[in-house]
């Protein structure tokens, strides 16, 4: 029965949740100079990191990571063919509970914003979609299109209502500030014309009647509908300018890097021109910055796109792959952030800002308030002439070129772009003697007698799409067909000509392999091979494979995959020819070893690992070994040098494709990288010569204590004999910090600096791994880095001349003996 006591209990619980959630709740609001949060005017420095590219376990170190690094907020997309699979079932467990990763976020202190779009692009497979949606009929993707609007609300309706049940907006209590609806979608739009636009206006009212009581934004949407914030991605993003004066400036790419495909060499780019986009952003009134990435990770299973997106997302980041800091990134963007926030109450509250060209590319932004506090950066965008700068009163500075100086207070230097400060980390892979030095392999070849044979599950009179009939349920799909010859004189030595859209091809004639074939850039190539036919039926068998599909540009969901229109023709003697593209066609998609899961620990009964000695060179070949767990914290990689092409699983979990034999151009590469300058992804290159991924992440998390397995889908023929599992370790740490800069030395995951290798406070030459003494210097830099640091974790100080008693040195008894600028301290140490 329900009494007056049970309702006054009631009335009482639901007034304390309102209490709760009114206290908890936090208003976002903004105008051109700040993000308005609880009251509070905030510059927010954020940083990407896609839940789906890690594990559950790996969230929390990452996650605070980022905070210690600076960060105020982290970024993700939504990534709708992970979640939506299968039309009408979602799937948010494991590390696509996204739930569990904004409260991961929320729970270290920090905001969270979400990227629905549901357009990803993010070098995903198919952008983000499920490649159902090519299925649909009638339907046109991000266009004013019903039946793809009618996909796109129920979608992002689910994720909001997801995110609202486990209160994940700020307007409940959560940490989510700001989301996005589209993506990017002003660099195509054009290819759309009306209906693009139209389907904008559709895409802004759809998102706002959401109702999540936080802001949403469009990057790279000029005409973006009000009150929808329009946004900048990009390496530099100081010029851009709101279509809003009242809209705050969002750098909401802040590309840190770049991603990487087969074939091709590392990108990198340098930690001062990454610090210099940033600095010059927030000199030009930006608001908000959010690198791109901040960790970018792992395509684990199939999920790389491109085409021929490699499995590693490093990006360059300043939290690697595997989860370790990519310094000297890391620590340089820190201090930088640092510097900034130091302005962010006069950045944000400013009521004048005076831009001055004091010529040679120097320019002083001066930032005041109304009680007259000042805050200024000095930039150099001359990426060539350095500069000296006397602002009389407020001091000289010394303006390296493409550099920005930040002055708190007008006149005090505490941050340069260009001068870096903080370590430099050398990472090594070590191999784990103790758990795979050896490994003992096992191997099946792929069932293909049905395969061999003709037979497929789809017949047509025509050739077919490949991803219309895979669905991407897998790589590859077999097409099959066969075709009478009554006399062998024109055809003994013939040629099969097959045009296909790629991305690799393999080929059977009669049961017998005649060659493999791939697309240079993953576009349309000939595949072209002798054969010898028979007097009688002759069955042609080709597997067909993609390498991830296509996740970007206008339309690129209708980019053809496979042999779909060919031709697929036989040239005899004296150019006969036989079009067998609208001949008697069958379809099989994917691999037998693919359905029976081979890859498994326990796959379907009936499969039958040898274990007498090994082939290699053998196309469509699985291998498997078992490996102990190597010890320690350290993250895991397994080597997969002297293998072809092909998947890897670790325990039956994927850890994503390989091509390790396709080895990188010889030129482009250098040691040395010159910051200055706009940066391209063609600048400040490694990797030459070699695989461009040898190395394959296997988080800690898929393994088990004991004993472990790897299975190995080997596509065109490779050796494992060379396979071994190894962590990734700090080697050696090193640091260059001016006088008055702050020194942070630190090993990572546990380990101690064991010794001090170099140490030289004065001026010394040279970089990590080659330092040497300059023409003077202090004679106890060695020993006080050595009581400092040895046998710690970490280590760290305030360089100054009076530390290291540089006026009491005889080799440097005046300042007069500094004769190159600044004293710096230099260090070399060993984790």
């Amino acid at each position: 029965m329900f009494t007056m006591r049970s309702l006054s209990h009631s009335i009482i619980l639901l007034l304390s949740l309102i209490v709760l959630y009114s206290c908890t709740a936090l208003e976002v609001k903004y105008d051109s100079n700040a993000l308005i949060i609880n009251g509070e005017r905030r510059l927010i420095f954020s940083g990407a990191i896609h839940y789906p590219r890690s594990t559950v376990d790996m969230w929390p170190d990452l996650v605070q990571k980022a905070k210690d690094g600076g960060l105020d907020a982290i970024e993700t997309y939504i990534f709708w063919d992970r979640h939506e699979q299968v039309r009408g079932r979602y799937n948010f467990s494991g590390n696509l509970d996204f739930v569990k990763f904004f409260k991961t976020i929320q729970e270290a202190g920090l905001y969270g914003i979400i990227r629905i779009g549901p357009y990803s692009c993010a070098e995903w497979n198919y952008g983000g979609f499920p490649v159902w949606l090519h299925q649909i009929p009638g339907i046109e993707m991000r266009t004013d299109n019903a039946a793809y609007k009618n996909e796109m609300q129920i979608f992002v309706t689910k994720i909001i209502n997801v995110a609202k049940e486990a209160n994940l907006f700020a307007s409940q209590g959560g940490p989510i500030i700001l989301a996005q609806i589209e993506n990017e979608y002003g660099d195509i739009m054009w290819n759309f014309k009306e209906p693009g636009k139209a389907y904008i206006k559709w895409a802004a009212q759809m998102a706002l009647a959401q109702n999540i009581g936080v802001p949403w934004f469009m990057c790279q949407q000029n005409d973006a509908p009000q009150p929808i914030i329009n946004t900048c991605n990009g390496y530099y993003c100081h010029n851009f300018k709101p279509n809003n004066p009242k809209s705050p400036k969002m750098f909401t790419e802040n590309w840190i890097g770049w991603f990487q495909k087969w074939g091709e060499r590392a990108p990198h780019r340098t930690a001062e021109d990454s610090a210099y986009a940033v600095a010059r952003f927030f000199q030009n009134g930006g608001v908000f910055n959010n690198y791109y990435m901040y960790h970018g990770g792992t395509n684990f299973g199939r999920t790389s796109g491109g085409p021929y997106i490699i499995t590693s997302y490093d990006y360059d980041a300043p939290i690697n792959e595997y989860g370790n800091l990519n310094q000297p990134k890391y620590g340089h963007l820190k201090f930088l952030h640092e510097a900034i926030k130091l302005g962010e109450k006069v950045l944000t509250n400013y009521t004048s800002r005076n831009d001055k060209d004091l010529g040679n590319g120097i320019t002083l932004t001066t930032y005041t308030n109304s009680v007259g506090a000042r805050f200024c950066f000095l930039s150099n965008d001359k990426d060539n002439t350095d500069g000296n700068v006397d602002l009389q009163n407020d001091g000289k500075y010394f303006v390296p070129a493409w550099s920005v100086t930040i002055l708190d207070g007008c006149n005090k230097e505490v941050f340069n772009t260009a001068k870096v400060n903080s370590q430099t980390s050398i990472m090594e892979k070590k191999i784990d003697n103790s758990s795979t030095n050896k490994l003992t392999w096992a191997w099946i070849m792929e069932p293909k007698k049905d395969t061999m044979n003709g037979r497929g599950s789809i017949k047509a009179h025509q050739l077919l799409e490949q991803k219309e009939l895979t669905l991407d349920a897998s790589d590859y799909l077999w097409y099959m067909t066969s075709v009478d010859i009554n006399d062998t004189s024109n055809w003994s030595n013939a040629n099969l000509h097959v045009e296909t859209s790629g991305h690799t091809l393999h080929g059977y004639v009669n049961k017998r392999y005649i060659g493999y074939g791939h697309s240079q850039f993953g576009n349309n190539f000939t595949y072209e091979k002798q054969v010898s036919l028979k007097n009688g039926t002759n069955i042609i068998t080709l597997l067909s494979a993609t390498v991830g599909l296509a996740n970007y540009g206008a339309r690129f969901d209708e980019i053809k995959t496979g042999i779909s229109d060919g031709p697929v023709k036989l040239v005899g003697q004296n150019s006969v020819t036989i079009d067998l593209s609208t001949g008697n066609w069958s379809f099989k998609v994917g691999l037998n070893g693919e359905k029976r899961r081979f890859y498994d620990l326990q796959p379907r009964s009936g499969v039958a690992w040898n274990t007498s000695s090994y082939p290699t060179g053998k196309p469509l070949t699985w291998y498997k070994t078992q490996f102990k767990s190597p010890l320690g914290p350290n993250p895991i990689v397994v080597d997969l040098q002297g293998l072809g092409k092909g998947h890897a699983w670790v325990n039956g979990k994927s850890i994503g494709r390989y091509w390790t034999s396709w080895i990188t151009s010889t030129a482009g590469c250098s040691d040395t990288c010159d910051y200055r300058g706009n940066y391209k992804k063609e600048k400040c290159n490694t990797g030459c010569a070699s695989p461009s991924q040898r190395w394959y992440h296997v988080p800690r998390s898929f393994l088990n204590d004991d004993m472990n397995t790897l299975i190995l889908f080997e596509e065109i023929g490779g050796n494992p004999q060379n396979v071994s599992f190894l962590t990734e370790t700090t080697k050696t740490i090193c640091a260059n910090v001016y006088e008055g800069g702050k020194l942070e030395l630190s090993c990572q995951n546990g380990q101690v600096i064991t010794s001090i290798n170099f140490a030289s406070f004065g001026n010394p030459q040279g970089q990590c791994g080659s330092f040497k003494k300059g023409s003077w210097e202090s004679l106890n830099s060695q020993s006080m880095m050595e009581t400092s640091c040895i046998g710690k974790t970490g280590c760290g100080f305030t360089v100054t001349r009076d530390m290291f008693g540089v006026n009491l040195d005889p080799l440097s008894a005046s300042k007069a003996s500094v004769k190159d600028g600044i004293p710096r301290l230099a260090v070399q140490a060993t984790c």
